[in-house]
């Protein structure tokens, strides 16, 4: 395989344009996206495998990579950012021992570069898509809001290649998307005001299979967000009248899902005690908060069980898994409730919703 790297600074395609500067140099252009590339540069075409990967966003568990990496059948990867350099190129195109035809790391920081044909093409040439850890705002504001919006769904839904994301690249995955466009917020502040003005979210960014009507989190119990988790999903519930779902990962944990909705969740247990959850709102629509009020604590009680929770601490292996087919079979985990009262939230020892 023919490989080489090559580094573009704000000057990769210059566009010439008619001017009568003296200077040889007086109208480039230097196009508005970073891109950073390794590997063959003729287009690989294969057909990848459909596929999800999320993580909770410290560091990248090998082992589910090597199976990301896998999905895209030796194909071409691509890498998007808003922020950062080519800190994945050689880690996925050669430290990982799965071979793929080359790994380009774009940065998209600005609408310029978020509509450039160039981009555009990259992202549908792509058999893996991989999100970078970074600012979910400027996911949401920049490519929300621009034809790579279309051109990620179609990777995802026309082509079906394998998909995954970091931090603030799993929090984007799901349907309805935590933004932080005005700040970060924490547990006690979503849970003493459900409707918190740094509460942001939408549902109109990327339609992922089986992750419908649900909302992700990361760097979860690392950084006590099962609270605001829960008034996420609580004000979902609230404004859609159905039921809701998530999945938060701790920050070295990492959740593969297949095309047949089978997640297989890894970590380093038992030296590491992280874990993946998949949660759930009660079966009936109208198992909602009792108390959601804008400047009113939350109460999502439902006799001690307002959300149904699988955990499942990881390991190298993944061998636990859990179904987003039916949201109930399950291996290698626990079953929890969590409910919030008064803006306090609970967890306690639980079992697994009868929706039948």
């Amino acid at each position: 395989m023919h490989t080489r790297l090559k580094l573009f600074v704000l000057a990769f395609f210059p566009l010439m344009l008619n001017c009568s500067g003296t200077e040889p140099d007086c109208c480039v252009i230097p196009e508005p996206f970073t891109s950073y590339f390794i590997g063959n540069e003729t287009d690989a075409e294969v057909t990848p495998d459909f596929g999800i990967t999320l993580m909770g966003g410290r560091s990248e568990h090998d082992n589910a990579m090597q199976w990301f990496l896998r999905q895209a059948n030796g194909g071409d990867v691509l890498v998007l950012r808003a922020s950062g350099s080519d800190g994945y190129n050689n880690y996925l195109f050669s430290e990982l021992g799965v071979q793929v035809n080359s790994v380009e790391t774009l940065v998209i920081d600005n609408a310029d570069a978020a509509n450039h044909q160039y981009v555009l093409g990259k992202i549908a040439n792509a058999e893996a898509i991989w999100v970078a850890g970074g600012d979910q705002s400027k996911y949401y504001t920049i490519w929300g809001d621009s034809p790579m919006k279309q051109a990620l769904n179609d990777h995802i839904n026309v082509k079906k290649g394998v998909i995954g994301g970091t931090s603030a690249g799993m929090a984007i995955l799901g349907e309805w998307v935590y933004t932080a466009t005005n700040g970060s917020i924490v547990s006690t502040e979503a849970l003493t005001n459900p409707f918190d003005e740094k509460l942001t979210l939408v549902n109109d960014f990327l339609n992922v299979p089986f992750l419908d009507n649900l909302v992700t989190d990361t760097h979860y119990h690392d950084r006590d967000r099962e609270g605001r988790h829960s008034a996420f999903m609580a004000r979902i519930a609230s404004a859609t009248g159905e039921r809701v779902f998530g999945i938060a990962c701790d920050e070295y944990a990492a959740v593969n899902i297949d095309a047949n909705g089978i997640a297989r969740v890894y970590g380093d247990a038992p030296a590491n005690q992280e874990a993946v959850y998949f949660i759930q709102s009660g079966c009936s629509a109208t198992a909602s908060p009792e108390v959601i009020e804008s400047g009113s604590s939350l109460t999502w009680d439902q006799s001690n069980q307002a959300l149904f929770v699988y955990k499942v601490i990881g390991n190298s292996s993944g061998n636990a898994t859990f179904a987003l087919n039916d949201w109930a079979t399950a291996n290698g985990g626990e079953w929890l409730n969590w409910y919030v009262d008064h803006g306090v939230w609970h967890t306690t020892s639980g079992q697994s919703p009868d929706c039948n």
